[in-house]
């Protein structure tokens, strides 16, 4: 999980400020697959990861196991408001402040990647508690 955040942080860090209609679209993304897990809709959800990510979790009902043990933040929280992005070749960095069910904070960096249709997909997600150290 570390490794994965210091490579999300080193990412983000090489990409360029993301352009307003780029932020716009990955943050209506982003918000779409949060209130299809707000809703337990797993197809929903699951159609905005990208191909790789669905090579790992081949059926949505896995994709939506792996985010209610593994992303219960993303899951489920009490708010979710986007910060910094960045773009990059047809990736773009997205941050998201998210208070969970408990009141802690945490801190998402979102990773998504334009798709040979034109749309964007999620690529991946770090989670990391608000304040810890990467």
């Amino acid at each position: 999980m570390r490794a994965l955040v210091l490579l999300a942080a080193f990412l983000l860090a090489l990409v360029s400020p993301a352009r307003a209609d780029d932020v716009a679209a990955a943050q209506s993304v982003i918000r779409s697959q949060a209130e299809a897990f707000s809703h337990d809709d797993a197809a929903a959800a699951y159609s905005y990861a990208a191909p790789a990510i669905k090579n790992i979790f081949p059926r949505a009902d896995i994709f939506m196991s792996m985010v209610q043990q593994s992303y219960s933040p993303v899951y489920r929280h009490r708010s979710f408001e986007f910060g910094e992005a960045r773009a990059e070749g047809g990736v773009i960095a997205q941050r998201v402040h998210i208070i969970d069910e408990n009141g802690e904070a945490w801190e998402a960096l979102y990773t998504l990647e334009q798709q040979g249709d034109g749309s964007l997909k999620i690529t991946g997600c770090s989670l990391l508690k608000a304040g810890q150290a990467v």
